[in-house]
């Protein structure tokens, strides 16, 4: 029996996905390095030091661990300036009324981010105090595909694993959350995952789960 749900944020939630794009994208000008709307999607459901790796692959120089550090503080710094522009308008009435109709079923509701900026995310739509237990980037040590974020989620509820569900659109993340023997509603650009329990052409769709 499904009682929790856990959402991921970027691409499930909201759509953060041009912003980060655009400092990617800046910071590789500056670099002199390549980089374009394909090279983004490699990163998606990747941690940022990960995808700071994954972009200086393409560079001719190497850099040292401070160095990376330095330009990955620096893309995120962009990165928070491009969040800020965010209102509670930029998070649809589809998702917001699905939410509120999940709830109203009696499921708890929980976000599992490995983004570090989940919480600014959540305050700029308005949803700061909205679900019941939050885990983002801040709070665990490895990134999907490994499942910490969503069993931190869990247990920060008291919930068995095995009595949760996951909505993910990168397919790292239908990964992490089978390997914690979760179940998972794939959307997005993870529609059609074989790890997937659950194929949801739209949010909305959540609602249609069979709960057995």
């Amino acid at each position: 029996m499904i009682d929790t749900i856990i959402f991921d944020l970027d691409g499930v939630i909201c759509s953060t996905d041009h912003y980060h794009y655009l400092a990617w994208k800046k910071l590789s000008d500056e670099l002199h390095i390549s980089f374009d709307e394909k090279d983004n999607e490699k990163l998606r459901g990747v941690s940022r030091m990960e995808s700071l790796d994954i972009i200086l692959e393409k560079s001719s120089q190497t850099y040292s661990q401070v160095e990376k550090e330095e330009f990955a503080n620096k893309k995120n710094t962009l990165y928070q300036q491009y969040l800020k522009q965010m209102t509670p308008s930029d998070l649809s009435v589809e998702v917001k009324e699905t939410l509120d109709q999940l709830r109203n079923k009696g499921y708890r509701l929980a976000i599992g981010s490995s983004s570090k900026n989940t919480k600014l995310i959540l305050k700029q739509l308005g949803l700061e105090n909205y679900f019941d237990a939050i885990c983002d980037g801040t709070m665990i040590q490895y990134s999907k595909p490994h499942p910490e974020v969503f069993m931190k989620a869990a247990d920060l509820l008291g919930k068995n694993y095995k009595n949760c569900l996951v909505v993910e659109d990168a397919l790292a993340g239908c990964i992490a959350a089978k390997s914690a023997s979760m179940h998972v509603a794939a959307i997005s650009s993870a529609y059609g995952s074989p790890y997937a329990d659950y194929h949801l052409n739209t949010f909305k769709d959540l609602l249609e789960i069979n709960n057995k």
